[in-house]
């Protein structure tokens, strides 16, 4: 997987995604809770891309930018809660 995944926020809202032929193919929507709360909400991937690891892509681009912006993630979206639970590594912005 060699797209890149980029970030847009407005106001208190966000997302992560990725594009192709300027479309967007996969995406990982937030908000912004408090002054260090990051509630994601969504995670999409359109079907033909799906299994080529975009959603995971997401995910770490969101994990690195709650670990420079000092923030904890609230994973409401069921991917990102399963990954986060599961793996000790992202115990610190649990």
């Amino acid at each position: 997987m060699s797209r890149e995944v980029k970030l847009e926020i407005e106001n208190k809202n966000g997302f992560f995604y990725i594009k192709e032929a300027n479309e967007i193919i996969a995406e990982m929507t937030f908000e912004l809770s408090g002054n260090n709360k990051i509630k994601i909400t969504h995670t999409e991937v359109d079907e033909a891309y799906g299994g080529q690891g975009f959603a995971k892509a997401m995910l770490e681009k969101a994990v690195s930018y709650a670990r420079e912006n000092h923030l904890k993630i609230i994973p409401l979206c069921s991917f990102v809660k399963g990954v986060l639970e599961k793996n000790s590594t992202y115990n610190d912005v649990l």
